[in-house]
């Protein structure tokens, strides 16, 4: 039986975390498992990101890589909650949301590169994608709108237009 040491050097070696599909379908599981388990799932949501965490090559890199992207979401999430345009109940942000960010981030440079090759392609990512993903995510009952569903169509899609691409910039890796 092999030690637990030499299998996650091989899951590292071929950068399992780097290969899109991978990263794709560990980015959805987060997603999912954040967005209809929320509170109750969490200890869930915590082993996927750990997992990520332990294949990537370099934990701490990858930290310091994921956590300004991961910090502007939370904080426009939590701005946007405070001017009404989000209702999580008795949080201004949750945990899960704060971990789905971390986890968002993480896939921006891998499953989600191409959308952010061009800052144009961004922007038209962040009008359309990120509402869409609220919009879902209040129909599971993850969140409230407690604007009318077009209004917070367009303030999502105006907000996030403009910081899509800056959540791209700040996912990058950072060459040397």
């Amino acid at each position: 039986m092999l030690s637990p040491d030499p299998l996650l050097h091989r899951l590292r070696a071929p950068a399992l975390t780097e290969r899109a599909w991978f990263n794709g379908l560990w980015f959805q599981s987060l997603w999912f498992t954040c967005v209809l388990g929320r509170e109750a799932w969490l200890p869930l949501a915590l082993a996927l990101l750990l997992i990520h965490l332990l294949l990537v090559r370099s934990t701490a890199s990858e930290i310091i890589a994921i956590a300004p992207a991961a910090a502007l979401g939370v904080c426009v999430d939590t701005a946007l909650s405070l001017i009404g345009v989000f209702d999580f109940g008795a949080l201004i942000t949750p945990a899960w949301l704060a971990l789905l960010w971390l986890g968002f981030a993480a896939a921006l440079p891998r499953a989600l590169a191409w959308f952010g090759a061009q800052p144009w392609r961004a922007a038209v990512t962040g009008a359309v994608a990120v509402p869409l993903n609220y919009l879902a995510g209040a129909r599971m009952g993850a969140v409230s709108l407690p604007y009318e569903e077009t209004t917070t169509w367009v303030i999502l899609a105006v907000v996030w237009a403009l910081l899509m691409p800056l959540c791209y910039r700040l996912g990058l890796p950072k060459t040397a």
